[in-house]
């Protein structure tokens, strides 16, 4: 009974116990991906915790070490470490010592390299070389330096040759300029307005021949030109021929008779 009180009370403090304090350094500030100035985030040496002779240290004593290791890994963002002591809190006190002695260093391990690994997120050319060349050589020392101090260095050196936010790069200004043919397509086209000519306004109202007020008299018309004239004179010629003829015959007749 005493044993269960006694780990249900140290599952209680797993949140509240926070890591072994260590001396307050004023870290400098430090890049982020989007090359912002932000606070340095540091991995602890969790094996700088384990200051107890684990054979000889009490069950209590290896609870407490589980829950400040924890509060550490959480702290830290780890993934593996926090569930694996979470499960060997809620088991007897021996299985959490033989996790200290055999698994704790392999499953941290695995967590530093899950973390050298979200670096090549959106990664530069020096981090992803920096990344790739840690990660190849494995090693809790290796990973450290890198999370702490490696990644950092690889950071400044991209960021310093992006261009700054005032200041876009040659590319980004000339595709922001618009091409000839956009230009042109651009520009408001004006369609001609269409001026009626006198000849479009003289086609547009003809004079009819009955119009009272045309020319050529009053209700009169126009003058007969052109073929029908001539037809009408050559009409009215035979008529005064045939006139005369007659005229000739009835006179010629009228002598005879008085002779």
């Amino acid at each position: 009974m005493r044993r269960k009180l006694s780990a249900g009370v140290l599952m209680a403090l797993v949140f509240l116990v926070p890591a072994a304090p260590a001396m307050a350094q004023a870290e400098p500030p430090v890049l982020n991906e989007a090359c912002q100035t932000v606070e340095r985030k540091v991995y602890k040496d969790i094996r700088e915790l384990v200051t107890i002779d684990l054979d000889t240290a009490t069950d209590v004593q290896v609870r407490v070490l589980a829950a400040q290791i924890l509060a550490e890994a959480n702290a830290e963002s780890l993934p593996v470490l926090p569930r694996a002591l979470r499960e060997h809190l809620e088991g007897p006190a021996d299985e959490l010592r033989t996790f200290f002695k055999e698994d704790l260093q392999k499953a941290w391990a695995t967590d530093l390299r899950i973390s050298v690994v979200r670096t090549l997120t959106d990664a530069g050319a020096n981090v992803a070389a920096a990344a790739q060349k840690v990660l190849e050589g494995q090693g809790i020392d290796v990973y450290l330096a890198y999370l702490n101090d490696g990644l950092y260095a690889a950071r400044a050196l991209d960021c310093a040759v992006q261009p700054s936010p005032s200041q876009p790069s040659p590319s980004q200004s000339a595709s922001s300029q618009p091409s000839p043919s956009q230009s042109a397509s651009s520009q408001p086209t004006s369609t001609p307005s269409v001026t009626p000519s006198a000849t479009t306004t003289a086609d547009a109202s003809p004079v009819s021949s009955a119009d009272p007020g045309a020319a050529g008299g009053e209700g009169g018309g126009l003058p007969v030109t052109g073929a029908a004239a001539g037809t009408v004179a050559g009409i009215g010629g035979g008529l005064l021929l045939i006139g005369g003829a007659v005229y000739l015959i009835g006179r010629r007749r009228r002598s005879r008779f008085v002779a």
